[in-house]
């Protein structure tokens, strides 16, 4: 079956995990290696075992440890020609047979698992996010956008499983201690999805095979757990959405993988 695991989630840096059909990705990585491997270690993983990591835009918080684990493990690093230019000098040496080209709106399978890439709409080079696809079911990666476009919904629509920005709250972000200059760029068509905006963009894209939402890239300084998630709530629920009874709303945190799930 199709394994998953958000290893971890928020401003201060990412990495997710997905297996099926004798492979294993680890998308982005952007903490320390050591905290790297202790991710891997918590959900039962190891590092050396992966098939290669999927990088989706070249920021800290998401490639922070990916030249020291390709280096260490001999790992093949996935990603478009836009974002390895923009790589270059941030993830040190890595070798030329370990890189590969992953372009945008293109799937690269691997035995049974297709691995699907969209565009978003994020300050970086050429950002990318994946669709998971095995055996009928389908996981949606979604964070670092600043909205969700009908294109997007196109691609994510009706999925098993959904990992989905749920950035800040925008009262808090207005009256946080961020310069103003900060604050326009993540409210911005390049910033990051607000908890509003998320679940209407999820009223758009739910399916009745939907199951989980994992409630992703959540702000250190603009968001909570809880507020995060009472606010999505009440958006979905006025749209006739309850949660809790089709699909349930999941915490992702940025040191605490998730446990790794079935679909």
């Amino acid at each position: 079956m199709l394994h998953f695991s958000v290893l971890a989630s928020g401003s201060t840096g990412n990495a997710f995990y997905v297996e099926a059909d004798g492979h294993s990705f680890l998308v982005d990585a952007g903490l320390s290696g050591k905290q790297m491997e202790s991710l891997f270690s918590s959900i039962d993983r190891d590092i050396k075992n992966l098939s290669g990591i999927l990088v989706t835009h070249e920021h800290s918080d998401h490639i922070k440890g990916i030249g020291v684990l390709a280096r260490k493990y001999k790992l093949p690093i996935y990603a478009n020609e836009k974002t390895w230019q923009a790589m270059d000098g941030l993830i040190g040496k890595v070798d030329t047979e370990q890189k590969f080209s992953f372009e945008m709106e293109t799937v690269q399978s691997f035995n049974g698992l297709s691995i699907e890439s969209f565009g978003v709409s994020h300050d970086a080079a050429e950002p990318m996010f994946y669709v998971f696809h095995y055996q009928g079911k389908k996981l949606v990666l979604i964070t670092d956008t600043g909205y969700v476009s009908d294109r997007m919904k196109g691609i994510i629509k009706d999925a098993d499983a959904y990992v989905f920005e749920s950035n800040h709250d925008v009262q808090m972000l207005r009256m946080g201690r961020y310069p103003w200059s900060i604050k326009r760029r993540i409210l911005g068509d390049f910033g990051h999805v607000s908890n509003e905006d998320a679940a209407l963009a999820m009223c758009d894209v739910i399916g009745d095979r939907t199951k989980r939402i994992y409630l992703a890239h959540l702000s250190q300084d603009n968001n909570m757990k809880d507020l995060a998630k009472m606010s999505v709530t009440q958006t979905l629920e006025k749209k006739d959405m309850p949660v809790g009874e089709q699909f349930e709303l999941l915490d992702t945190d940025p040191k605490t993988p998730t446990i790794l799930t079935e679909l």
